[in-house]
This record gives structure tokens, C-alpha cells and sequence, in this order.
């Protein structure tokens, strides 16, 4: 058996967003020289959300590239094929590396690998939409939407994108051994 509650409502991502979107302008100082790169598939969603909110703000509309993590990762899920789609130059820009949890850092660990394998941006900065604790690697976000500590092993986190699942929504989905 499986139970789900829902922990975030469209409204609250939503306004989770446009903090963030505050949040990277104010520590950016404005967003001249950022882009946005989101991680396939919730992670660009969510990018370009953050980059629209950004430029509602700002009146400037910051670059979004999408990362294909697949061809770098350490584990039994590793791909050959590479469906990132960058049409800008990394070099020397704030890359915000936006993805919807942040749990092991494992995908973030290939994320950062695939963004050095594409050029020298200025620095790297972490958006997560949800952060859930449990690290294997030293690994912190920058930017969180929702800080939803979970149990490791009996808990999971859904995240529903209207671009993806037809409704935005998170959800924690308990685990029943």
C-alpha cells in the first residue's frame, strides 16, 4: 500500500518560484552575465519558469539550456545518447543549475561534470525546487523552493508539472514495506 499527501499546491510553487527568481536576482546583483540551465525533463520546466519570473523582475529574459545528465551518471542509469540542447556560450556566465529535488546529489555530481565537458562558466549556482537532506556527496543548494526532510528509505518525492503531468503539485509518497 501506498499513501500520498500533497505538500505543495500550484499556488505555493508557484510563489516558492518567484522568491527564488527575488533570490538569484539579489545575489547576482541583477542578471547580467546568468543563464539558466535546467535538467532534464522537471529540471527545465522549472528553469524556464525561474527565468520568466526573472525577467517579469528584471526586464531582461536570461538564457535557458536543457542538461541531459543520463551519459554522465555513476550508476546503473547511465545513457549513451545526449539530448542537451545549449545554443549559448558557458564560459565565464553564473550558470543556475535548476532541477526539481535535490536528495543524494548524485545527479547534481553529473550535471556539473556534463557543464565542464561544455565550456568554463563563471561559477555554478544550485536551484532545487525541493530539498529532501540525505547527501552522499558535499553538495548544498543555493537557491531551495521547500526544505521537505524525508525518511531515506520509505519515503519518496513527487514532483507534478502541468508541462509534464497536466498539474502542478509535490507530493510525499510514503512507502509501505
Amino acid at each position: 500500500m501506498v499513501s500520498k499527501i500533497k505538500v505543495l499546491s500550484a499556488d505555493e510553487i508557484r510563489r516558492s518560484l518567484m522568491r527564488m527568481a527575488h533570490e538569484i536576482v539579489e545575489k547576482n546583483c541583477g542578471v547580467g552575465g546568468i543563464a539558466f540551465v535546467g535538467i532534464i525533463t522537471r529540471g527545465v520546466f522549472l528553469a524556464k519558469r525561474l527565468a520568466d519570473f526573472v525577467g517579469l523582475i528584471e526586464g531582461k529574459q536570461p538564457p535557458v539550456g536543457e542538461l541531459d545528465v543520463g551519459p554522465y551518471r555513476d550508476d546503473e542509469r547511465r545513457t549513451n545518447e545526449d539530448r542537451t540542447k545549449i545554443d549559448f556560450s558557458i564560459d565565464d556566465k553564473t550558470i543556475v543549475l535548476v532541477d526539481d529535488v535535490l536528495f543524494t546529489g548524485r545527479t547534481v555530481r553529473a550535471a556539473l561534470d556534463a557543464i565542464s565537458d561544455r565550456g568554463r562558466p563563471r561559477c555554478v549556482q544550485l536551484a532545487v525546487l525541493v530539498d529532501r537532506g540525505h547527501r552522499e556527496l558535499p553538495i548544498r543548494p543555493d537557491f531551495v523552493g521547500k526544505n521537505l526532510p524525508t525518511s531515506k528509505n520509505r519515503e519518496r518525492i513527487n514532483v507534478a508539472l502541468k508541462e509534464v503531468d497536466g498539474e502542478d503539485a509535490v507530493y510525499i509518497v510514503h512507502l509501505e514495506e
